[in-house]
Order: C-alpha cells, then sequence, then structure tokens
C-alpha cells in the first residue's frame, strides 16, 4: 500500500463516514463526534471500520473500535495500521 497523505485520507475517510451515516462531507468536521454529532451507533462504526479496512487492506483490531470517537481519530488510527 502505498503512503496516503494525511489530507488525502482524512478526505477518503470522510467520504467513508458520509456514505455510512448518510450525511454531506460538508457536515463531517475533522472533530465532529460520530455518537453526539453524527447520530452514529455501534452498528455504523463498525461499518466504518470495515470500509476502513477493505479501502486499505490492514487489519484494526475490534477493541480498538472505541477510537473511533470523530474523524480526527480515525485518521490517526488508520495510520497506525498503514
Amino acid at each position: 500500500m502505498p503512503q496516503v497523505d494525511d489530507v488525502t485520507l482524512e478526505k477518503e475517510l470522510r467520504e467513508i463516514i458520509a456514505k455510512v451515516t448518510e450525511i454531506e462531507t460538508k457536515e463531517i468536521g475533522l472533530e465532529s463526534k460520530f455518537v453526539e454529532d453524527l447520530g452514529m451507533d455501534s452498528m455504523m462504526a463498525l461499518e466504518i471500520l470495515a470500509a476502513i479496512e477493505k479501502k486499505y487492506k490492514i487489519q484494526v483490531p475490534e477493541e480498538k473500535l472505541g477510537r473511533l470517537t470523530n474523524l480526527k481519530e480515525a485518521v490517526k488510527l488508520t495510520k497506525e495500521y498503514l
């Protein structure tokens, strides 16, 4: 997997989150809280994690799911496994 720069990674993750939550990308801020601000539930979080794993061909342990609290954390978590 080629290195992905932070801007591209943030954009791609925002698109994944938008697709799963059915929220416009422009409404997903870097620190928008998934549960409180975007109305995400645990199934959506699992869906996002699965989409991230598939897109980047990585394995993120499910116990890390709790770290998916906002886009900023999703970027950090994904970078750890790239």
